[in-house]
């Protein structure tokens, strides 16, 4: 995307949870504050270049995507989408909840539901209607830069229709903890992060808030400038 600053609707953990405290010491950064968080231990120890293998994700900080980052159309505001995010996350609805288990999903490692959720889905698909027309559109550089001849038909399409290959029935909910790993990489790593997320004991895990993010040029990262707890 050319348009800067950029905004992202996440589901972004509790600030007080163990798992916001996991997501934010294993990407060495915490979007709230904005602070460097040292990497733990563990983790250097199995992979030296811990933080070259967290640099794609550090820079949106721990989350799972629900609308794309987008730069704002002519004439919407800020506040306006902040507003939107009040009135959307006060609708009564479903809150989804998944069970968290760690694992790979297309070369990385994330923290994704062990099966698929019903309400979830519902909730991204919502996500991405409500808040489109905020969205100034892809501009020939930005479609480029998605690659799209590697993008399926459908894939293709949403990404014509939503700015994002990746919504609707292509929505896989992830909370990414690595960049993409050679294959002979991904074991050791893996097994690692299973062990600390196991640690947690996070058996269930409701998805039952929005948080805002924003990044204001190219080289920044995103960070949180509003929370909304989702009605029930």
């Amino acid at each position: 995307m050319t348009g800067f600053p950029r905004y992202a609707i996440y589901f972004a953990a509790g600030a007080d949870g163990s798992l916001s405290r996991f997501g934010a010491e294993l990407l060495g950064y915490d979007a709230r504050t904005g602070d460097e968080v040292p990497f733990p231990r563990e983790a250097l120890q199995i992979a030296p270049d811990w933080r070259d293998i967290t640099t794609d994700p550090r820079k949106y900080g721990f989350h799972a995507t629900l609308k794309a980052p987008m730069a704002l159309v002519s004439g919407r505001t800020e506040a306006e989408l902040m507003a939107g995010c009040a009135t959307f996350a006060g609708r009564s609805r479903t809150i989804p909840m998944i069970r968290p288990v760690v694992d790979t999903i297309s070369g990385f490692i994330a923290v994704i539901p062990a099966e698929p959720v019903d309400a979830l889905q519902q909730l991204a698909a919502d996500c991405v209607r409500e808040f489109d027309s905020f969205r100034a559109a892809l501009t020939a550089e930005d479609r480029a830069r998605r690659k799209p001849e590697k993008l399926t038909e459908r894939q293709r399409d949403y990404l014509d229709r939503w700015g994002y290959p990746y919504v609707m029935e292509e929505f896989r909910f992830h909370m990414t903890l690595t960049g993409r790993l050679d294959a002979e990489r991904r074991g050791p790593i893996l097994e690692m992060l299973r062990g600390r997320f196991a640690a947690l004991g996070l058996g269930t895990l409701a998805i039952d808030r929005l948080a805002l993010f924003k990044q204001d040029e190219t080289k920044a990262r995103f960070g949180i400038i509003g929370e909304w707890a989702l009605a029930r």
